[in-house]
């Protein structure tokens, strides 16, 4: 399996810079660690300082071939120096290839591009509700999303997004959303039969097969399937948020393959581009309902950010990476597992697919997710919550086993110093 070239990076830059500086001139739209990176090579990246620290962050399970992959590299300088960006009033071959593989490699039949997450998942929301105002008849579409989901940071996503704490202060939210337990079918089978009145019913179920944000917690199988009869047996349109799960970060490419049920609709982000800004909402044939000018994105699916993402995909396959999340994904769970054992007042379940994985920190310590990211910081690996009391780690999809070691004998030390 290809991996970045094994060579040490150049000396730091000695780059200035000023926290105070960036904070008078930055939005605090974030809880910043204080670091500042500016290089990285594989699954290491470097300070301005010159510190290296081992990521398990890989830009939040964004970056599929870690840092200076030869792969992006070559495409990334192939492709802005023949054409990088265009109007959608034109046809983009890059963008057309990018698709047809999308559309060879899952269960879709048509793809709508664009820049990230959380607007592929508002293109699924206004699909959604033209094709319940259209095709179902509904005057007023409701779309069924679930308690600790999360959907993006735009007014409709952040409507969907079923946690209060990202919502505060946004009101008036947007009408249509209603919130039901996660892996509950009951909870959901009851909502289906109470919103039917009048001119309300549920159009669509908008969840994600696993939640990341909301404590990487896996999707039960038997609730997945019961969704799937559910809505084949009322209509109603099935969406799946993959922007997290899927390009191979569970083991298999998609995050539905893990569940055995096809959704009508799904999304993808994040490890689509390895690293460069670019998603995509993608439907069967039944459902893609828009026409000429009812939905676009100036920057979606332009030239270079589709011929980048499409050397990605291609070696997903080409060196098979796919096992290899699947073997250090396994490895990573069971060296947590044992972490777990000898500290059980501290650790609860640890949980996930492939490289996704949680570390749960038992409810009634005062240590928090972040306390413990913080401590991993100093010890030189990148880790990021998911939630208070979740650790998350999402290395690049190309990580090895020593990668996993080290970072296995990271987590120890913490924990022994957090724990004394």
């Amino acid at each position: 399996m290809i991996q970045s070239p094994v060579e040490q990076p150049t000396m730091a830059s000695n780059i200035p810079f000023d926290a105070e500086n960036f904070n008078q001139v930055v939005m605090s739209t974030y809880g910043r660690f204080p670091i500042a990176l500016e290089r990285g090579l594989g699954c290491r990246v470097w300070d301005t300082q010159g510190k290296e620290y081992l990521d398990f962050v890989a830009g939040i399970a964004t970056c599929t071939l870690g840092h200076a992959h030869p792969v992006m590299v070559e495409a990334v300088t192939r492709q802005i120096q023949k054409l990088h960006h265009v109007s959608n009033l034109y046809y983009i071959p890059e963008q057309g290839e990018l698709a047809k593989w999308i559309v060879d490699h899952s269960c879709g039949d048509r793809v709508f591009f664009c820049n990230s997450g959380a607007e592929a998942n508002e293109a699924a929301i206004k699909l959604a509700r033209k094709y319940g105002h259209t095709v179902l008849e509904i005057a007023n579409p409701i779309i069924l999303t679930a308690h600790s989901s999360f959907h993006g940071r735009t007014l409709a996503t952040v409507t969907a997004t079923g946690q209060p704490k990202y919502q505060k202060h946004f009101d008036p939210l947007v009408p249509g959303f209603h919130y039901v337990p996660y892996n509950d079918i009951r909870a959901v089978e009851a909502a289906v039969t109470e919103l039917d009145e009048g001119n309300y019913r549920v159009a669509a179920i908008l969840i994600e097969t696993l939640q990341g944000e909301g404590g990487v917690k896996p999707g039960e199988l038997a609730y997945f399937k019961r969704l799937r009869e559910i809505c084949n047996e009322t209509g109603i349109l099935l969406i799946f948020d993959e922007v997290q799960v899927g390009m191979g970060r569970t083991g298999k490419l998609w995050g539905y393959e893990n569940l055995g049920v096809e959704p009508d609709i799904f999304t993808s982000a994040k490890g689509l581009g390895g690293g460069i800004p670019i998603g995509a909402m993608i439907s069967k044939k039944f459902c893609d309902v828009f026409a000429p000018g009812e939905h676009a994105s100036t920057f979606g699916g332009n030239p270079f950010v589709c011929g980048v993402a499409l050397s990605v995909c291609e070696a997903l396959e080409k060196y098979n990476i796919l096992q290899n999340v699947q073997e250090q994904g396994s490895h990573l769970r069971e060296g947590l597992k044992a972490i777990a054992r000898k500290y059980p007042q501290h650790i609860g379940q640890v949980r996930g697919w492939g490289l996704i994985n949680g570390m749960e920190l038992q409810a009634d310590i005062p240590l928090t997710a972040a306390e413990v990211v913080q401590a991993a910081m100093a010890e030189g690996l990148l880790l990021v919550p998911a939630g208070a009391k979740v650790v998350r780690f999402v290395p690049p999809l190309i990580v090895t086993e020593t990668d996993i070691n080290q970072a296995l004998q990271s987590v120890e030390r913490v924990l022994a110093k957090l724990t004394a």
